[in-house]
């Protein structure tokens, strides 16, 4: 078995991409509730900063700042992933969640910002909405509400080139 390093930084910020074992799923929009409750609950364990997140279809993003005594995002993920679970499925039921994640860690602020940009185009990129605004799972709202971003942000296919070589839909 392949032994993983992660890179774990105490109050570190970090990007992560975690996803459904079946990639034409709709579970995470459908059972948005479960999953928000499941991430309350894990951030009391495990506490962190969401500094921008959107929840697609069959996998999210997010760019998560650990706090200052911990590094410990393993346990984090863990626990959404099994809060989650268990709130959608009956008991022993097999996860619908692949058994990895992908997370890189964000050295500076330019990074920081191209992963912010990612988290909020991706539904735009993926072919969900027509308009960044349009997607409801999605801290661009945030964002927009605290007049960091307009509403009308990437609506000019400005912002169309940032990715990480994920497919489009």
């Amino acid at each position: 078995m392949v032994n993983y390093r992660r890179n774990r930084v105490a109050g570190g910020t970090y990007f992560f991409t975690v996803t459904l074992q079946d990639r034409r799923s709709d579970l995470l929009v459908r059972e948005i509730d479960a999953l928000k409750q499941a991430w309350r609950n894990a951030a009391r364990r495990v506490p962190h900063l969401v500094l921008a997140a959107v929840v697609l279809p069959e996998h999210l993003h997010a760019v998560i700042q650990m706090e200052a005594n911990t590094d410990n995002y393993p346990r984090l993920w863990q626990d959404i992933k099994k809060g989650f679970t268990r709130r959608v499925f009956a008991p022993r039921h097999q996860s619908p969640w692949q058994a990895r994640y992908w997370e890189r860690t964000i050295r500076d602020a330019s990074q920081l910002q191209a992963c912010v940009d990612y988290v909020h185009i991706n539904p735009l990129k993926h072919g969900w909405v027509t308009a960044v605004r349009d997607w409801p799972y999605s801290t661009f709202h945030r964002y927009v509400s605290e007049g960091l971003l307009p509403e009308d942000w990437a609506t000019d296919g400005s912002l169309s080139s940032i990715g990480f070589g994920e497919p489009t839909r």
